[in-house]
């Protein structure tokens, strides 16, 4: 006998999905307009999804239709028995925040992409726009590319759904927290500036600041100020926005490399692994002939592996290296680290 309040069976199909981004930074703009249309730069491969790709650039568009624009296409760079499904999209980082591009993929054809073949944005951007845009600095503009594999479907049983839970947002309460002030009992002065905290967030999410604030040489008490030294305003409060909600500030400085710098320094200070990973991950991206010496130096006195790797890997050109050696920053990294220098005369050796 069945009733009127019977619970109805559930079932759904699921979708296994991987997902990532990449960066691609085209330096010296200006030279490669040179390319006849039709013609492109291919990127280096870089995998997402369990699958190798690349980002083919052409400044002067693909076909003549298309000669005022720059485009761009993403190619599957592998062989592969069944076509890849999958969404994407490629934009000009910066243009959006990243979340809200990430999301936007929902909404995105899925595409299937078989060996060697891709799709191209004929009209990804008009050059007279990117040339008028924020996004152009120094010569320079930097590509994100989003992706979103699909692997597999299957199905599986569902209870009846009487109870949504919404996912977390603990870092939007916390940062509202540090926005408003309420209830802070710690202040700290920086550069001619002071900014309230909440001592026990902040010891929370870094060990040297519970040793500071809560140890034996604990600074400061609820009716006094801790002075921060040799470090810049902005970058201590980024910090601590950090720490509150998991996340940099938005919006981001314009002079994203030297301010990713500064605050791989100040997560190093504070133990904030995670912080110093990102502004890693970020100044990856950064590494040109202009940087590569003084972004080397830094990894090499704070410990970045994956940092030190990605600026090697740059400098395994001869003449990069040489072009390198040619500006002042080699000049400190000679004198701030001289082991390294070991490491570069063996890279320019012949082989």
């Amino acid at each position: 006998m069945s009733g009127a309040g019977a619970n109805p069976s559930r079932s759904a199909i699921v979708a296994n999905t991987a997902s990532g981004h990449h960066y691609l930074t085209i330096q010296g703009y200006s030279r490669t307009k040179g390319i006849p249309t039709g013609e492109g730069v291919r990127s280096r491969p870089f995998i997402i999804g369990g699958h190798r790709w690349r980002i083919d650039y052409y400044p002067n568009g693909k076909s003549s239709e298309f000669a005022d624009y720059v485009c761009v296409s993403l190619i599957l760079d592998e062989d592969v028995v069944d076509a890849v499904k999958a969404q994407w999209d490629i934009g000009l980082a910066g243009e959006e925040e990243e979340a809200e591009q990430v999301a936007s993929l929902a909404s995105k054809s899925l595409d299937k992409f078989a060996s060697w073949k891709g799709w191209i944005y004929r009209t990804f951007v008009k050059r007279e726009d990117l040339e008028r845009s924020k996004n152009l600095r120094d010569d320079s503009f930097t590509l994100r590319c989003d992706i979103v594999v699909v692997l597999d479907c299957r199905t599986e049983d569902r209870a009846a759904a009487f109870v949504s839970v919404p996912p977390c947002d603990l870092g939007r309460q916390l940062g509202d927290f540090f926005r408003t002030k309420k209830g802070t009992d710690v202040v700290f002065e920086i550069g001619g500036e002071t900014v309230a905290a909440h001592r026990c967030v902040l010891a929370a999410r870094s060990s040297v600041f519970s040793a500071e604030l809560f140890g034996p040489m604990k600074e400061g008490n609820a009716a006094s100020v801790v002075p921060i030294q040799d470090m810049d305003a902005e970058v201590f409060k980024a910090l601590l926005h950090f720490a509150y909600t998991g996340s940099l500030p938005k919006p981001w400085k314009e002079d994203q490399d030297v301010m990713c710098q500064h605050l791989l320094v100040a997560a190093d200070r504070y133990d904030m692994g995670r912080l110093k990973l990102i502004c890693e991950e970020k100044l990856c991206e950064y590494i040109d002939v202009g940087s590569a010496a003084t972004i080397l130096a830094l990894a090499e006195q704070h410990r970045c592996v994956g940092l030190k790797k990605a600026c090697l890997n740059f400098l395994a050109a001869p003449a990069t290296l040489k072009a390198v050696m040619a500006t002042d920053g080699f000049q400190h990294l000679s004198r701030s680290c001289p082991s390294l220098m070991v490491e570069l005369m063996a890279m320019s050796l012949p082989h």
